[in-house]
This record gives structure tokens, C-alpha cells and sequence, in this order.
């Protein structure tokens, strides 16, 4: 006998913790911190809405509740990704 699936397998991701400095994702075997200083979208956020988290592909990731989305390499390097700065000075 084989077991053999069907379809497109499916990743699932999740947030494993939350504090007051940033939260933990995991995805593909792998986890993830994003701190707020680098992501500072999620700073004042709920639970509700970090935890609410779709892979939408295989490098994307998307939070609905606030039209929020990342690509891995953004959270692996965020760095190099200065969008952020432009972000909290709009919150100052």
C-alpha cells in the first residue's frame, strides 16, 4: 500500500510568544523574532491581530487585521529594509 497525498502541502505558521519587545514566528521548522524596534507596525497591536498571521506564499507572509505583509528575507535582514524609519516618524 502507498500513502500518497494529494494537492499542495500546506505551511503552517504561528506565533509562539509575545512581550514588550516583539514576538516569536514560526514557520517551516524555523523561528522567527520580530522585535517591534524593527517591526514597529505590531508595537501597540493585540493578540488578536499579531496571532492572526496567513503564509500566503511561499515568501510571503500577511497579517489582515492590519494590512501588514512581509517576506521572509525581510524578517531574516531587516536591515536592509528601511521602510521602517518612515514608519515611526510618523508615529513621533
Amino acid at each position: 500500500m502507498s500513502l500518497l497525498m494529494s494537492g499542495t502541502d500546506i505551511s503552517t505558521v504561528e506565533v509562539t510568544n509575545i512581550s514588550s519587545h516583539g514576538f516569536w514566528l514560526l514557520s517551516r521548522g524555523k523561528e522567527y523574532y520580530l522585535s517591534y524596534e524593527d517591526f514597529p507596525w505590531f508595537k501597540n497591536q493585540t493578540i488578536r491581530n499579531i496571532s492572526n498571521v496567513i503564509e500566503e506564499s511561499a515568501n510571503h507572509l500577511y497579517w489582515p487585521h492590519i494590512d501588514v505583509d512581509l517576506s521572509y528575507e525581510s524578517i531574516i535582514n531587516p536591515d536592509q529594509y528601511p521602510l521602517k524609519a518612515a514608519i515611526i516618524a510618523q508615529h513621533n
